[in-house]
């Protein structure tokens, strides 16, 4: 199969995915992608912020899915999550394995993945600041940040069993079973990733197995529990963490060893 099929499939899927996350901002009237620590205690102008962000990610993921200005667009992307959620989780030293770290993945994940797929779309001609145009660094970034957050995931599978079985739909048997089996496809997607010679089959995997998760556990979740906005937060996050994993396979390079 042409790997490079995959990149504009990825792009439209992180795309809506971006303008889900700014309908839920405006929802919510929260910064949502990046799970972000909570709005500073006693600093006003949280609902304006929501909003802001809110309408300017439905625009740049419209953008994005249209491809029109699609790389600007994917910058500015990556600029608001790592400034207001990524940056922030570090300062505020959430590492803990749980809930903080989880979500400092996340963060991590769509900063690099919004960089993966900048480097997945055409040039900007013309444009003096060459950081704009970069292409490999931008998807060895994405490559590195979807890799370590898939390893957190698979080693905390092992670590919160009894929580994570909840997770597998009931109508599949095993639940226990799956949760150690996805700890460790995760980890193997995660490492693959890391690793010049298995890039491309990993992020497929990775991305096929992520896609099919939306559609069998998250989408349903979302679905059964209407008024739950993590569930529909989690839909917006398996679409944009597939969609990065197929940009990835499509866009990485296969270093080839030097010839002795």
């Amino acid at each position: 199969m042409k790997y490079s099929n995959l990149i504009n499939p990825g792009r439209i899927c992180f795309g809506i995915a971006t303008m889900a996350f700014g309908v839920q901002h405006i929802f919510y009237g929260d910064f949502i992608m990046g799970r972000a620590p909570s709005w500073p205690e006693g600093l006003p102008g949280q609902q304006i912020w929501a909003y802001f962000s809110g309408g300017l990610l439905i625009v740049l993921g419209l953008a994005i899915t249209l491809g029109k200005k699609a790389r600007p667009a994917s910058i500015l992307v990556t600029i608001l999550v790592l400034v207001w959620a990524l940056l922030r989780h570090v300062i505020a030293g959430n590492f803990e394995w749980g809930t903080e770290l989880t979500w400092f993945g996340k963060a991590l994940a769509l900063t690099g993945g919004s960089l993966a797929v900048t480097g997945s779309l055409p040039k900007e001609s013309g444009n003096r600041w060459s950081i704009v145009n970069q292409t490999v660094v931008f998807t060895l970034i994405g490559r590195y940040s979807l890799g370590i957050f898939m390893i957190i995931c698979g080693i905390e599978h092992f670590m919160f069993v009894e929580f994570v079985k909840t997770l597998v739909p009931a109508w599949i048997p095993g639940n226990v079973f799956w949760t150690y089996f996805a700890g460790v496809a995760l980890i193997a997607g995660g490492i693959g990733l890391l690793l010049n010679q298995t890039v491309k089959i990993a992020a497929l995997l990775s991305g096929l197995m992520v896609f099919i998760w939306l559609i069998i556990l998250h989408v349903p979740r979302a679905v059964a529990s209407m008024g739950d906005g993590n569930e529909w937060i989690a839909v917006a996050e398996a679409l944009a963490v597939s969609g990065i994993a197929f940009v990835l396979a499509g866009t990485s390079r296969i270093e080839k060893p030097n010839a002795m």
